[in-house]
């Protein structure tokens, strides 16, 4: 796992946007879920760099790109992956890079940290929602897990942070399904509709696959944000 902090991928793909479009514009949930969806792919920045360059002359030359703005990056997902793909066929052949092991990109006091706060933040969102009994054992089971790489980190001997990076994305997934399951009908309808919203304008733009990663990313952090609970993959410490 080469980009470990995701807020740093975030950042630069953020940046990079801003500076093509010539000014800031508020980062939407449509453009974190599409940003996810190509670090959860594994697409290099430059091949999103690339594709945003794409993009962009394409816009340009298009009766929508005269005096308007792109507005979002959705504009930019199929040239994106089409960058992505032509970077993977170039690379396929090349001899694999020989690697020394590499230290732990984390401090265990900068892991310590972060477990203890987001085990702060399920307890808040345990006491807040007693009434889904069912998302309440949920979020307890993820609150002992924390505590056992707590454990973890007080352990003699080298630390295996690509294990216990497997650990916490189950956790992660696990709660998405409990959201998913368990929020109310009338919750989850609100928040299609404002996904929907949010991709009306770019759905034709988007392969039907990248436009379902799109969907689910959307759904997953608008429902974090609802019941105000963390992720706990380390692609999101910062």
């Amino acid at each position: 796992m080469e980009q470990w902090n995701y807020f740093n991928y975030f950042t630069e793909i953020e940046e990079y946007f801003w500076k093509k479009r010539g000014s800031h514009l508020l980062v939407s949930p449509l453009d974190w879920a599409i940003m996810e969806t190509w670090q959860k792919a594994g697409v290099p920045l430059e091949a999103v760099y690339k594709g945003i360059d794409s993009a962009f002359e394409s816009y340009g030359r298009s009766r929508r790109g005269a005096g308007k703005p792109l507005k979002s990056l959705a504009y930019c997902t199929d040239a994106v992956l089409d960058a992505a793909e032509e970077a993977t066929e170039a690379a396929a052949g090349r001899a694999p890079a020989k690697s020394a092991a590499q230290p732990s990109p984390f401090e265990r006091d900068e892991l310590s940290q972060y477990f203890q706060r987001n085990s702060e933040l399920l307890r808040v969102a345990a006491n807040t929602h007693t009434e889904k009994a069912e998302l309440v054992t949920l979020w307890e089971e993820a609150l002992r897990a924390l505590q056992s790489c707590l454990v973890l980190l007080d352990s003699p001997g080298p630390l295996d942070v690509e294990d216990l990076e497997r650990r916490l994305t189950l956790l992660d997934e696990r709660i998405h399904a409990g959201l998913l399951l368990h929020a109310s009908e009338e919750l989850l309808l609100r928040l299609r509709r404002e996904m929907d919203s949010a991709l009306s304008a770019y759905r034709r733009r988007m392969r039907a696959e990248q436009l379902a990663l799109v969907e689910k990313q959307f759904l997953q952090k608008r429902l974090l944000e609802e019941f105000r609970v963390p992720r706990l993959s380390l692609f999101y410490l910062s």
